[in-house]
């Protein structure tokens, strides 16, 4: 058993920047163990002062090319807070739906192209393509309807175009919606099946670990808290999201250009996982019977287990889409221009569950619609601490194991918070120097 290593791992690429894995142990003392994120700021609240609040979400939709769609629906709640927009029952079961559109595209995307291929212990997802073309199958299709959702809701898959600060500008038809729910019960809801199976028997391939810690996301006395609720801490309870920065503490590591943020201990989890400590209870009962056969239950502390909680709510999130439609076919859909004429100029808070976690957005508007001050906090940066401490317990734990094999546990230990990593799968590049 070594009880020295030097691991660098350069460039841990991510859509918002680059990180270096770090991690140093000499005579048996764990000196480092961290993701170190190397990448300039970006400054996207300093480019929002002075804009329009039309022009705001166009801006921060380009925070992220995944998420693009998360951080519109953030930017929006907390625009229309500020200028006193109301906005119909319609204009929120349609955003609903996006949501879960984009949380199945990101779910898919992360579980069965990044995830799976860890699980399966080939490098990529092309070798799935020759051993596992079924799967590949489904996740296309899947990821292909998630996409159709928020064509046919917003106009555009990425970086959505006819959704506005209160309301829409183009509404889908009824012969678009009965489309997708008929896609989304015919292909959908049996791909997702057939994929719990997959994982089911790849359950030994989850990594055993554990480490308790604080997690962190919307909870709601009405539905699985994604578009809107309070913020909710396993440790304290529910506040509101106005204490948004109380949950945070953002705050400035030597090792990081991204803030890392604490609550009530060293770190917290935001993200599915987080989702589904708090939140099991609002799931369909489909949904929990994914959870049953994944082996996945209430008070969870194993970070590797977040993909699995992603797939659990994405049979949540199809099933619930179906019933969106079906009350937007209900009640019909009504031709209404979306609510742009301000009440009142203030600051306004915007809290939404993205596919990493809790977003929020905090903008104050002057008297010309302007944006005066902007703040954006970001699901990523909110687990960067609880990545540090996990590979702070986990580097002891294994130092038994062969280089190699410690090397990869590494890798899906980073990728099982899903941090944004560039298109499809790369692979860190680990290397230990004795």
């Amino acid at each position: 058993m070594s009880t020295n290593l030097d691991i660098k791992v350069h460039h841990l690429t991510r859509v918002e920047g680059h990180g270096n894995i770090v991690v140093n142990m000499t005579d048996g003392v764990l000196e480092k163990a961290r993701l170190e994120i190397v990448e300039a700021p970006r400054y996207f609240e300093a480019m929002l002062k002075g804009r329009s609040f039309h022009e705001a979400a166009i801006i921060t939709s380009r925070i992220c090319g995944i998420c693009s769609l998360g951080h519109q629906m953030t930017s929006f709640k907390a625009t229309e807070q500020a200028l006193g927009l109301e906005v119909s029952e319609q204009t929120v079961l349609l955003r609903k739906l996006l949501v879960h559109g984009a949380t199945l595209q990101s779910n898919i995307l992360h579980a069965l192209f990044l995830a799976a291929p860890d699980f399966l212990k080939v490098g990529s997802v092309f070798p799935l393509v020759a051993s596992h073309p079924d799967v590949v199958k489904a996740a296309l299709r899947m990821k292909r309807l998630a996409n159709e959702i928020a064509e046919v809701i917003s106009g555009r898959a990425v970086h959505p175009i006819s959704c506005v600060p209160g309301g829409f500008t183009a509404l889908p038809t009824p012969a678009q919606l009965l489309s997708l729910k008929e896609k989304l019960e015919n292909q959908m809801v049996p791909d997702l099946a057939f994929v719990a199976e997959v994982l089911a028997s790849l359950a030994a391939e989850i990594p055993a670990f554990t480490r308790e810690t604080e997690y962190i996301s919307l909870r709601s006395d009405d539905d699985y808290a994604l578009y809107d609720g309070d913020i909710c801490s396993t440790d304290t309870g529910r506040v509101s999201d106005a204490e948004y920065l109380g949950m945070t503490n953002e705050f400035i590591v030597p090792h990081s250009t991204s803030k890392h943020c604490k609550v009530n201990r060293s770190s917290y989890m935001v993200g599915a996982l987080a989702r589904w400590n708090n939140n099991h209870d609002r799931l369909c009962p489909a949904a929990l019977a994914v959870a049953g056969k994944l082996g996945l239950e209430p008070g969870c502390y194993n970070p590797f287990m977040n993909t699995i909680a992603q797939v659990v709510e994405a049979v949540h999130c199809a099933l619930d889409s179906v019933e969106i439609i079906d009350e937007l076919l209900t009640r019909g859909i009504v031709d209404e221009q979306p609510n742009q004429e301000p009440t009142r100029f203030g600051t306004g808070i915007g809290a939404t569950e993205v596919p990493r976690g809790i977003l929020y957005h905090e903008y104050t508007y002057d008297r010309q619609g302007r944006i005066a001050a902007a703040n954006c906090v970001i699901p990523t940066g909110q687990n960067l601490g609880n990545i540090d401490d996990d590979m702070r317990q986990i580097v002891p734990e294994v130092l038994d194991r062969p280089e190699k094999e410690i090397a990869h546990l590494l890798e899906m230990l980073v990728r099982a918070y899903d941090p944004c990593i560039s298109c499809s799968v790369h692979m860190l590049d680990v290397k230990f120097v004795k």
